[in-house]
């Protein structure tokens, strides 16, 4: 394929660095882009001034579909990609998901079948996976620098009460004020499994009740969510995820092997620094700490600054394997994207049957898929229909219209502030 490819955009406000990166990047040509909501497509008409795009703009996602394109990346609400991706696939689109690839264990079985159907590229878009800390850790243990996995660790803690008003705009049933506890998952466990390329085969999961300061935004759901793993080869694994205190953000991981191990930095480089401690020939000990120099180092990457660049290799990967380049190689298949998320929709049934262990259903092998093809067991009613899920073990709050109406007023005032 040597023409451009044609990608088009659905949901503008996560989408901005997506659609940043596209418009500027060699190889595709932003076409149009999708969002309910009308001001933030006026903000994307700058970035079209600003690059000579010629780009097409819909409130209406049928219309948006029929629109003369070759890839989409899903940016909207992320309890939604996977009928969309479904939808698209099968017209004949690639498609890159942004975090979540699925609701359900049903919807993810349909997803695997219409991307093996459709025979196009579906891309997640689980972009630490690209932090520099976290591709270091995948080259160096793909290289045997620390020998076989034995345990890990990821968190992602985000304190987002500060901002929570912003993202859900006051929403009753914006889907982030109905999130269990371990759904949001794969930022802290995707990371792991990308590393190492081992899949989760059991898990376990635990959360803390709700806590009043982000009840009174309206969350409904649990602080926090603990997601236990076993993987394939016998390691274990620990994933932590939610709203607990904490500056800054919480982004880390560990990887032991059983010739040393190595971790981000905890605090002040976070995701930038690599720590490596590895058995010497002799039983010397040694340590390494550096900042890994980044793979890419174009001038796009460099400009890229979302989540510490990441956000610009999910984009180029996604790219770079449709057009059958070798670091295309790079992307999160389908598969590998359901390892990330399903541990966290069966630790929270976990949590819900009194912390029982699941085993995770691997939808390679299709004779598995059948016995979940139904299982549309989630939190939201449109959805689960007669199977719906609690939002917290522990109870939800009862939370007056009041209080959405509120965080809606405040949320209105200061989106006529910025514009004027």
């Amino acid at each position: 394929m040597s023409k451009k490819i044609r990608v088009g955009v659905f949901g503008a406000f996560r989408g901005m660095t997506m659609i940043n990166v596209l418009s500027k990047h060699p190889d595709a040509e932003l076409v149009a882009i999708c969002d309910k909501y009308q001001p933030l497509l006026d903000k994307c008409k700058k970035v079209a001034d600003e690059t000579g795009s010629n780009i097409t703009y819909y409130t209406d996602f049928d219309q948006f579909f029929n629109h003369d394109m070759d890839a989409v990346v899903l940016a909207n609400y992320a309890n939604e990609h996977a009928p969309y991706a479904i939808r698209l696939l099968l017209s004949g689109r690639h498609v890159v998901s942004e975090v979540l690839p699925v609701e359900t264990l049903g919807q993810a079985v349909e997803l695997v079948e219409a991307v093996e159907k459709s025979g196009k590229i579906y891309s997640y878009a689980e972009n630490y996976c690209y932090f520099a800390a976290t591709q270091e850790m995948k080259k160096l243990y793909r290289a045997g620098e620390i020998g076989e996995f034995m345990h890990g660790e990821g968190e992602y803690v985000h304190d987002c009460e500060s901002i929570w008003g912003d993202i859900t705009y006051g929403e009753k049933d914006h889907w982030r004020n109905r999130l269990y506890s371990c759904y949001y998952c794969t930022h802290s466990l995707g990371p792991i499994i990308n590393i190492t390329g081992l899949r989760p085969v059991r898990v376990v999961g635990f959360e803390n009740p709700n806590v009043e300061n982000m009840a009174q935004y309206g969350f409904r759901g649990g602080t926090s969510g603990m997601v236990v793993a076993q993987m394939e080869n016998g390691a274990t694994v620990k994933s932590l995820n939610g709203y607990l205190k904490r500056e800054p953000s919480a982004i880390w991981y560990s990887v032991y092997g059983k010739k040393g191990m190595m971790e981000s930095d905890r605090w002040h480089d976070g995701v930038s620094r690599i720590n490596i401690f590895k058995e010497g020939n002799e039983l010397t000990d040694t340590e390494v700490s550096y900042k890994p120099k980044p793979k890419d180092e174009s001038k796009l990457a460099q400009l890229t600054a979302g989540h510490g660049g990441s956000d610009f290799y999910t984009m180029h990967y996604f790219l770079e394997k449709i057009l059958g380049r070798p670091e295309g190689e790079e992307y999160i298949d389908v598969y590998q994207a359901l390892d990330m998320s399903l541990p966290g929709i069966l630790a929270y049934k976990s949590i819900c049957n009194g912390n029982i262990p699941f085993d995770v259903p691997d939808f390679r092998n299709k004779e598995i898929r059948e016995q979940y093809r139904n299982d549309n067991w989630c939190t939201n009613p449109e959805v689960a229909g007669d199977n719906l899920a609690p939002f917290c073990s522990f109870g939800s709050p009862d939370i007056p219209d009041s209080v959405y109406e509120s965080v809606r007023n405040n949320w209105e005032k200061k989106q006529k502030e910025e514009n004027l």
